[in-house]
């Protein structure tokens, strides 16, 4: 208890996206939390954004979902990607701050254990082996492995390959990012024996309009993979 205390005194409990003082490890302060976005009350069931209205036990669908055939089942997401909740996901991802990866990786906990079943595998979505080595970390695959230790649930960090470089797709519309992604992603021979005939939950930073997380499931769903279900930190919601 004594070196506990010494330790909050050198290293004080700060905010996750501003390092403002705090009274807890890995929370937010009172203006952050207001800026951030958390999506909660009607989603939509396959990709987990947020819907106007109050559609009860409804199996509700956005816009996107009820044009695009997703293969997955369902969809879930902790934030909406602007403001706080963008600057967590771009930290994360490009800025070395894989120290947020614990406490976003709980909140990820609380959308994906009404999902997970007594054989799921988490499965995170891959980078090309350049990109991993440009960047040093796969932060779907850090999250992956927060949330399998912290849910006591299988993870397959490798279950899944990115055989083919692609270009960033930042900017790029819907239709295109869907053909960049055509066999951009393979699921690895070595694992198929460890995840055909379970159900997989893909873990990914942000979803945008869904192309990756469609090519990993597609290939998982290839491989044997009797269910695929989503969860991701943050999507890219419309005019958010």
């Amino acid at each position: 208890m004594q070196m506990q205390r010494i330790i909050r005194a050198i290293y004080p409990a700060q905010c996750v996206a501003c390092d403002v003082a705090t009274t807890d490890d890995f929370g937010l302060c009172g203006a952050c939390w207001r800026d951030t976005q958390f999506i909660s009350g009607t989603i939509c069931d396959a990709c987990g954004t947020a819907l106007p209205g109050d559609f009860g036990d409804y199996d509700a669908k956005c816009d996107d979902c009820l044009r695009i055939a997703r293969p997955w089942e369902k969809g879930r997401s902790v934030l909406a990607y602007t403001g706080v909740g963008r600057k967590l996901v771009l930290s994360l991802k490009h800025g070395d701050r894989t120290d947020l990866a614990q406490p976003v990786a709980r909140w990820m906990v609380r959308k994906a254990e009404p999902l997970i079943q007594p054989d799921s595998v988490l499965v995170p979505v891959p980078l090309h082996w350049v990109r991993l080595l440009r960047r040093r970390y796969n932060q779907a695959a850090i999250l992956a492995n927060i949330m399998g230790k912290l849910m006591q649930t299988t993870v397959c960090p490798d279950a899944l390959i990115r055989p083919r470089a692609t270009k960033s797709l930042e900017g790029h519309s819907r239709d295109a990012r869907f053909r960049a992604l055509t066999d951009a992603v393979q699921f690895n021979p070595k694992r198929k024996q460890l995840i055909s005939g379970r159900p997989v939950i893909l873990i990914d930073d942000v979803m945008t309009s869904g192309a990756t997380l469609a090519a990993c499931a597609d290939a998982c769903l290839a491989a044997g993979v009797i269910r695929v279900d989503v969860v991701t930190l943050a999507r890219v919601i419309k005019d958010a």
